[in-house]
């Protein structure tokens, strides 16, 4: 990305665009504060009826997609599969880059995929290290190959060289090394390409124990199935009794936007840990290595290169996994505003877009504008708005004079019933962040789930400290040139607590 990306031109103008119209409107806002009071006061009350009924929107979303995660959770899918004929000719790769993880990790990963019922022989597991953590890496593969060796149908570790030429060291770089081996094993075993399905996961990824007879019974039930990609519901839970406050709430809002996303997948893009084909993988050539937000790239890949024919498929199953942690309160602060900020850089997918889109004429244009829009609009409300409803929104009433009438008195009483109304998305997330909760560990007090509960007080400022102000730091650096490389986010076993 810093090569292709980093030159002068059209592309860099488009990079810019995103972050323009955040500064824009915090300026906008801000002169019409002192020389329109009025008028930005009504843009105001506007903006915030807008965002009541997105929250109102997101909230009928989130019940819908609650109701449908339950009712995948207690269907036995792998019964299910071994009723479609030759289901069995399905193989599941399953991809795990790491880097510098403890070994506890690297383990609790393995048995929780040898955990599941579907067929270990027709599982291909690959572990992909770095080569700056070489001698660590190749120490625990001794020790994994001791214990899981001859479980799955292949356990593979692969090292990715570093110092590549038009790479960036991170996760898309080292998915894109690992697939060339596990084509090498697909290849020497004649295993058909439609036949096969690649989870792309995290390495502190736990997935629920149906997930992979869950995935196959829907790669043989939907329509063209290579030309989807499958998301499961994100949870931040492996270590959520352990983390900081402001960390919980980030995480639940995550997963909740998630899973309200999943009943729209017309608007779907794959996120974090997820599936698709191997077909599709081999046809746009893997993830592209240099880039930070890979998981979303890649859907984008595909859907240039089926020229829009390429989906999400929602699984409604979860796959769990850690929380960003620190050794202090400060550092998990700090690890947090990072992480949110690496996902806020899928910004560069606006530009590469628009870039593409150019490039295949073939895809309709409404699915052009749908997903430029989706993307710009969602980009642009998660840097400006807690900021607007929080901040800028209440500076005209300090400037606003004597310029006093009916509208101008009664104003803030609006502003007060809009957001109280909009509490509501407040409440119910609030209420589902306990449902989503694992058992507490018994090394926790009862007095815990007091805090759970006035956490929630903290969400201002933790929307605007890590939510608002990471995205506007994203698209600032783009406005300048200032590329992110990827940022590891550090796994810490010590944080876990694996006897629920």
């Amino acid at each position: 990305m810093i090569k292709r990306f980093g030159q002068y031109g059209a592309h860099r103008v488009l990079e810019s665009i995103p972050g323009l119209l955040v500064w824009g409107t915090f300026f906008a806002a801000v002169l019409a504060a002192f020389f329109a009071p009025v008028a930005a006061i009504i843009f105001i009350i506007i903006f915030d009826i807008y965002w009541l009924l997105r929250v109102v929107y997101f909230v009928i979303h989130l019940l819908v997609a609650f109701r449908t995660y339950r009712a995948v959770q207690v269907v036995d899918w792998y019964a299910k599969l071994q009723e479609i004929p030759r289901w069995e000719r399905i193989y599941h790769v399953v991809m795990l880059p790491t880097y510098q993880e403890e070994l506890s990790i690297l383990r609790h990963a393995l048995t929780s995929i040898a955990e599941g019922p579907y067929e270990k022989s027709r599982m291909f597991v690959f572990l992909g290290g770095e080569e700056d953590d070489r001698e660590d890496f190749l120490q625990h593969r001794e020790v994994l190959l001791r214990e899981f060796g001859t479980m799955f149908g292949a356990l593979e570790f692969t090292v990715h060289p570093s110092g590549v030429v038009g790479e960036i060291p991170g996760k898309g770089s080292n998915l894109h090394f690992m697939a060339g081996e596990v084509k090498k094993i697909i290849d020497a075993r004649a295993i058909p390409y439609d036949d096969v399905v690649v989870s792309a996961f995290d390495i502190d990824t736990v997935a629920h124990t149906q997930y992979f007879p869950r995935l196959a019974y829907l790669f043989l039930t939907v329509p063209n199935p290579t030309r989807s990609a499958y998301q499961p519901v994100t949870l931040f839970s492996n270590n959520i009794w352990n983390a900081t406050a402001p960390v919980r709430i980030a995480s639940f809002g995550t997963t909740f936007w998630l899973l309200s996303e999943l009943v729209r997948p017309e608007r779907l893009w794959t996120f974090s840990s997820h599936s698709m084909s191997w077909r599709m993988l081999i046809d746009v050539g893997y993830w592209e290595p240099d880039l930070v937000s890979e998981d979303s790239r890649i859907f984008l890949q595909g859907l240039m290169r089926y020229d829009g024919d390429y989906r999400v498929t929602p699984m409604f199953l979860p796959v769990s996994m850690d929380t960003v942690t620190g050794a202090t309160y400060w550092e998990s602060l700090v690890a947090l505003y990072k992480q949110q900020r690496r996902w806020a850089w899928g910004v560069e997918h606006f530009a590469y877009m628009i870039t593409k889109f150019k490039e295949h004429p073939a895809i309709p244009i409404h699915t052009k504008i749908k997903y430029v829009f989706n993307h710009m609009e969602g980009m642009y409300t998660w840097a400006t708005a807690p900021v607007l409803i929080f901040v800028l929104g209440y500076l005209p009433f300090f400037t606003v004079g004597q310029a006093q009438n009916a509208f101008i008195t009664n104003s803030p009483f609006t502003l007060q019933w809009i957001m109280r109304i909009a509490t509501l998305g407040v409440l119910v997330t609030g209420m589902m962040s306990f449902i989503f909760l694992p058992p507490r560990p018994k090394k926790m007090g009862w007095y815990t789930w007091i805090v759970h509960i006035a956490q929630w007080v903290l969400l201002p400022i933790t929307s605007i400290a890590f939510s608002a102000l990471p995205a506007i730091d994203a698209q600032t650096r783009f406005i300048f040139g200032k590329y992110l490389g990827f940022n590891v986010t550090k796994k810490h076993a010590a944080s876990r607590d694996y006897s629920g």
